[in-house]
């Protein structure tokens, strides 16, 4: 499946929300998805996006550690449908926005965590998902600059 397709119906899974648990599964499902779309970007792209590409891909597979291991309401790994990543500069635009909306999702668990392990659990997340949108800006930059070249 594209990365834009399971990119969207990440999205649609965020925004339908429930509780603290739910959305932590969903954290873990946007960062497993980070990590195999610079992955793919890795070794599928250009020589010049091996490098970015892995970093995304290090920083979402650091980020399902930060999230911890999905709960019950997570299904199946989105992330293992991934095919294909067919425009590879709209594909990180999206994700980079996905990465945003978790951040804002997971501040406004926190603001309302009734224990200090959720608290902590949440912003633990809120930071994993900034350093991955972070890696995801310095991926796109780069496929910017390819796209800008002409190659």
């Amino acid at each position: 499946m594209d990365a834009v397709r399971l990119i969207r119906a990440t999205r649609e899974a965020l925004r339908s929300g429930g509780t603290e648990r739910e959305l932590m599964a969903e954290a873990w499902q946007i960062q497993a998805l980070t990590e195999a779309i610079g992955s793919h970007l890795a070794l599928h792209g250009a020589p010049e996006l091996r490098t970015p590409g892995f970093s995304v891909c290090e920083a979402g597979g650091r980020a399902c550690g930060a999230t911890g291991p999905p709960g019950v309401a997570s299904g199946p790994l989105r992330a293992a449908l991934l095919t294909d990543v067919r425009e590879p500069a709209g594909t990180l635009r999206e994700l980079r926005e996905l990465l945003s909306e978790l951040g804002m999702a997971l501040v406004s668990v926190a603001c309302t965590a009734e224990g200090e392990t959720e608290y902590w659990q949440c912003i633990e997340a809120v930071d994993a998902a900034d350093e991955s949108k972070d890696r995801v800006g310095v991926l796109l930059r780069a496929v910017e600059a390819r796209q800008r070249e002409g190659a």
